[in-house]
């Protein structure tokens, strides 16, 4: 038998290996074959895609889409960008030297400063946290939490655009979302000894700091936001053009169904609240309450705020919190509706 110098066995064991074999049955269907799949669909399809985009209710459909995104763009980045600004640049401290250290007179305090700080919903839970572990009572951060969003500049200029020639219906949202916060806030003072906050590892907005941490919140909040956007006009869009008008009627005549149909939309679609009011002014079927309605529930709590507060706040807070909220905002809404719609 003849033996290698060991030279040769180094040389047999430099030798690369070939590729490994699968682990298991090969994947004919990757993300390059699906493309090309679903480009073959729509070539052998589109004799039946173009009759049914002729439609006069997706023409419809489609116009309204459009002029819901385009109208809402323009708030949508100012806001993003001033609320990173807001974020990156802001000292938490400062937000605490100003708060009273009676809870009770902090929570209007913190209703107040909401309107000086642009701020997405997601932006307004990490600062709430952080001005929390700094000595800030919990019922004026919350209210912070629930201000900010709601009542700022950007947000009352775009409802002013959406909702022309009705300059009460901004009014109206000022103060029926500035009424929940302060409620909330109140509130919170009583229930929330039973259900402190606890800081979990939950979804954090939080970016980094300087021109680094900017961008990077500018990035995320606009390619998060946009996205909802996008889903709350294609879902107004949807509702008024392919949604027969005697059912539209049927829910928009009966003031108690529509308010509960608009909350519960709020809550779901989830949109930001710099852009929400052009997807409410869409809903022509609808009473000017029923619209507020959707336009203080959403930004004080929608399903995205509800993970995220679960997350970050603990799972017991939320369960207690999240109805509250709920609560609170609709029945607000429907009171200054009542009183200057």
């Amino acid at each position: 038998m003849t033996t290698l110098p060991p030279a040769a066995d180094e040389a047999r064991d430099a030798v690369p290996a070939g590729p490994a074999a699968p682990d298991g049955p090969h994947r004919w269907l990757g993300q390059p074959e699906l493309v090309v799949l679903g480009l073959l669909v729509l070539l052998l399809a589109q004799g039946w895609i173009t009759g049914m985009l002729d439609a006069p209710a997706v023409r419809a459909w489609a116009a309204m889409f459009v002029a819901v995104v385009v109208q809402s763009l323009p708030f949508l980045v100012f806001g993003v960008v001033v609320a990173a600004l807001i974020s990156t640049f802001l000292s938490e401290r400062l937000v605490r030297r100003v708060m009273p250290r009676n809870p009770a007179a902090a929570v209007p305090v913190a209703g107040v400063a909401g309107v000086g700080l642009v701020g997405c919903e997601c932006a307004s839970i990490p600062i709430a946290g952080g001005v929390m572990r700094q000595g800030v009572a919990p019922a004026a951060a919350l209210t912070f939490l629930l201000a900010a969003p709601a009542v700022n500049p950007v947000v009352i200029a775009s409802t002013l655009v959406a909702f022309p020639g009705m300059p009460e219906m901004a009014l109206a949202r000022f103060v029926a979302s500035m009424a929940t916060a302060v409620a909330v806030g109140w509130l919170w003072i009583k229930v929330g000894r039973r259900t402190p906050p606890r800081f979990g590892q939950g979804s954090m907005h939080e970016h980094g700091t300087g021109m680094k941490g900017f961008l990077a919140s500018v990035h995320h909040d606009l390619m998060q936001a946009a996205g909802y956007v996008v889903m709350g006009a294609t879902i107004a869009a949807a509702v008024n053009a392919f949604v027969p008008r005697a059912v539209l009627d049927t829910l928009a005549g009966n003031l108690l169904v529509s308010v509960v149909v608009l909350a519960l939309f709020a809550f779901v679609v989830a949109l930001c609240s710099q852009t929400d009011a052009f997807v409410a002014a869409s809903l022509t079927a609808f009473s000017p309450t029923a619209k507020l309605v959707f336009l203080v529930v959403g930004p004080a709590m929608d399903v995205k705020l509800a993970s995220l507060e679960a997350g970050y706040f603990g799972r017991r807070f939320a369960m207690v919190f999240v109805p509250l909220v709920l609560v609170v905002a609709t029945v607000s809404a429907v009171l200054v509706g009542w009183w200057l719609l």
